[in-house]
């Protein structure tokens, strides 16, 4: 697989490959070009120039434009789904739910991007402007990098990329060196369906080489950003210097709250949705699960029955609803927190065993507040730490004690009491009677504290990928 520099498929300047590999086999799937710092120069120099030109392009045919990509893309669905799958380790039927959202997304994002109106402030609304009208525009950004992670690349393609391009700016794609396969033939299609060459590039290689240099170049005017919160935090020094607007969405331990009127089958049934899902790798998934006492032989059974019940299987199997990790050394990972929680006090009672970079479904009882995945640990992977709690208020507590704010959710059939703890809890979305894992393209997705700088989704990426202008006609008015 190539890269796309400036419309055409490029290999790294010096030569160099990286590996591509099945998580879930081992075995390499294919290799893409290691990028250089020279590669950055000559992407963003192509990505500049190819910014005004795209932008010159009226939004109905950028529009156009999209509609073609997102027809292309419904022909090869299958191929890009069996991708996103192998390079991946999600379940297949996981990967094809991934490929028919970009339909959702992209037709979401053009619908707004159609209405993208300015505002007027007439004349007289204050002393001394009798005469003078002023309006409102909002104009592209510039060159975008969106540096997009391993869990959800198809979906983060959707959620920067569309906004990006239909606000008339360019866009290069910075995707993970563990499974960069899918956003290459994406980046593609999207050439072939008629952007600007150049208006939409793909950088593959390591962070490590290529990162600094192309988010901290003064040519960029915004990096949108997923990923974890240590890098989130680099990214913005590395920016610091050229004041480069910055789009950060980044860590969650989310609390799964389960207060003692709580339909205990419900909260247990979306466990299933909200924590297991693509193995765990889920930035929002419920992190930590609180649970009144009185709840707490009830939830953990029934908890324990319903997990079990999960087929797990090689990624590719039509049955599996479980597959692996993104790698082995990401299981390793998860292996140790897990070790790490039992060892201050929590108990297995299902799973806590690995093999490769699979991990076997895993419930953990008695986690007392004090352990570290009651704070600060996100375990990034298919494990359910129950922490008992006594009072609402003592969940709260618990549940603000972390350093990220995502998201949460609160089970209880008062819904007084259910707003009232969602309404108390420090962080970006709050669910009731639900997960945390929920993500429409719609709403406005971001966290507090730790987890995150703005907000992604239809009602509000423009804003972070557009400058607004006003423009005064002073003394217009005799």
């Amino acid at each position: 697989m190539k890269m796309i520099i400036n419309g055409m498929a490029a290999d790294a300047s010096d030569g160099g490959v990286l590996e591509v590999l099945n998580p879930a086999t081992g075995k390499v799937i294919d290799t893409v070009p290691q990028a250089t710092r020279d590669d950055v120069e000559t992407a963003i120099s192509a990505a500049k120039k190819a910014q005004k030109d795209w932008a010159k392009v009226p939004v109905h045919e950028r529009v156009e434009v999209m509609m073609r990509f997102i027809a292309m893309v419904e022909e090869r669905k299958e191929e890009l789904a069996r991708t996103l799958s192998d390079e991946t380790g999600k379940p297949i039927k996981e990967a094809r739910a991934e490929i028919g959202n970009i339909s959702i997304a992209f037709k979401a994002f053009s619908e707004k991007a159609k209405h993208l109106y300015g505002s007027v402030v007439p004349a007289g609304l204050e002393a001394g402007q009798d005469k003078t009208i002023l309006f409102t525009q909002r104009e592209p950004i510039g060159v975008v990098v969106c540096v997009i992670p391993f869990n959800f690349p198809c979906d983060l393609f959707d959620q920067k990329v569309a906004p990006a391009l239909l606000a008339g700016n360019a866009a290069i794609v910075k995707p993970s060196t563990d499974n960069p396969l899918t956003l290459c033939k994406l980046t593609e299609i999207m050439n072939v369906a008629g952007v600007t060459p150049g208006a939409l590039q793909i950088l593959t290689g390591r962070g490590s080489v290529i990162g600094t240099p192309l988010c901290a170049h003064p040519d960029v005017h915004l990096v949108t950003l997923t990923g974890s919160t240590e890098v989130g935090i680099e990214t913005a020094k590395a920016v610091a210097d050229n004041l480069t607007h910055t789009a950060l969405e980044l860590g969650g331990n989310d609390a799964f709250i389960v207060l003692d009127d709580a339909d205990v089958d419900l909260a247990t049934d979306e466990l299933i949705w909200g924590r297991m899902y693509n193995t765990g790798q889920v930035c929002c998934a419920s992190k930590r699960f609180l649970v009144h006492k009185s709840r707490v032989e009830e939830f953990t059974t029934k908890a324990v029955s319903k997990i079990s019940a999960i087929k797990c299987g090689l990624p590719s199997e039509e049955e599996s609803q479980l597959g692996c990790l993104i790698s082995e050394k990401a299981a390793i990972g998860v292996e140790e927190q897990v070790n790490l929680t039992i060892s201050q006090g929590g108990v297995v009672v299902l799973g806590g065993k690995r093999e490769g970079a699979f991990y076997e479904p895993t419930v953990i009882a008695n986690v007392p507040k004090t352990a570290d995945v009651a704070k600060d640990m996100e375990i990034f992977g298919p494990v359910v730490p129950i922490i008992p709690f006594e009072t609402t208020q003592e969940a709260i507590e618990i549940a603000n004690a972390s350093m990220f704010g995502l998201c949460g959710c609160v089970f209880s059939k008062d819904m007084k009491k259910a707003f009232a703890v969602a309404n108390a809890l420090e962080c970006g979305g709050a669910v009731i009677n639900g997960a945390s894992f929920f993500r429409s393209f719609e709403m406005p997705f971001g966290g507090y504290k730790f987890s995150g700088i703005g907000t992604e989704g239809v009602m509000t990426t423009f804003n972070e990928m557009t400058r607004l202008k006003s423009i005064v006609l002073k003394n217009i008015l005799e």
